[in-house]
């Protein structure tokens, strides 16, 4: 079997030698080529803290993990790892260095040399893959944020990464640009097989994974597909957390009497489960 883009084992990591509480407190996951995987939690779940050991901004106390098969803690895989593995953060003003688009989205790769047209071929093809291209000739500050995040992304991905990890990356957003970003993620993954590993507290954005993490007390909690989660409700309530508006609306109708099928979660489902409903010998009367 192909090894896993990602692989934690038993990953510990507080940020004090002495405190009691683990920020990572013994998580085991792998995360696939090609793979969707969102992570969800509360504040303070330990999310964003086990989402820099995977680009090693942090390492673990105690335990492992493997970007391809590479141990974060060799300091000579280092460059490799950072290369096969790249980061987007909540704002994009934090990433973006230069004052027109392109500049900026070429920053990294003339750091690190890359010749002259080879750089040109990976800067337009970075941003046309983050829908962008449009813009290089713009400041990135009289962009929309949802414009400039896709700069960030742009940047990251020029750097021919096997996997994007993003930090809530859509925090900051509004739902125009949430969903703009979204869309552009979802690009990424299908079309161009790159890993992703999404943090967010939007749950209409996991929905869309292909498998959603579950973190309390840093811990992984529950593991499943979308629809295996999500309809879960009172579980998931119970760690904090809302539910797609869809599964939600399914629990209510379900409550008034309607017999709605369990794993709506996308308002297409509920809207054709309705539909279904309608159609029903009787169903009006």
């Amino acid at each position: 079997m192909e090894q896993p883009m990602l692989r934690g084992q038993e990953v510990k990591f507080r940020y004090e030698p002495d405190s009691p509480t683990w920020a990572v407190d013994g998580v085991s996951l792998d995360v696939q080529k090609g793979e969707f995987v969102a992570v969800l939690g509360a504040n303070g779940c330990g999310k964003s803290t086990l989402a820099k050991h995977f680009n090693a901004i942090l390492l673990p106390e105690t335990g492992t993990v493997l970007v391809e098969g590479m141990d974060t803690r060799i300091e000579e895989k280092l460059y490799d790892i950072r290369q096969r593995v790249g980061m987007v953060f909540q704002n994009p003003d934090n990433q973006i260095v230069a004052t027109v688009v392109e500049e900026d989205v070429a920053f990294a790769l003339e750091n690190l040399g890359v010749p002259t047209e080879e750089m040109r071929g990976r800067v337009d093809d970075a941003m046309r893959m983050a829908g962008i291209y449009e813009k290089r000739e713009k400041a990135p500050h009289k962009l929309s944020g949802g414009q400039k995040q896709r700069v960030a992304i742009a940047g990251v991905i020029a750097m021919r990464p096997d996997c994007l990890v993003l930090d809530e990356a859509t925090a900051m957003l509004d739902p125009r640009g949430r969903e703009a970003v979204m869309q552009t993620i979802r690009r990424l993954n299908r079309e161009f097989g790159i890993s992703v590993v999404a943090i967010t507290h939007y749950m209409e954005e996991a929905a869309q994974a292909d498998r959603v993490l579950v973190m309390s007390g840093g811990r992984i909690v529950m593991e499943g597909t979308p629809k295996q989660v999500f309809s879960q409700t009172a579980r998931v309530r119970s760690y904090r957390l809302d539910v797609p508006q869809a599964a939600e609306l399914r629990d209510e109708l379900v409550k008034a009497g309607l017999p709605l099928p369990e794993g709506i979660i996308t308002p297409n489902e509920c809207a054709e489960a309705l539909f279904a409903l309608l159609r029903e010998p009787g169903s009006c009367q």
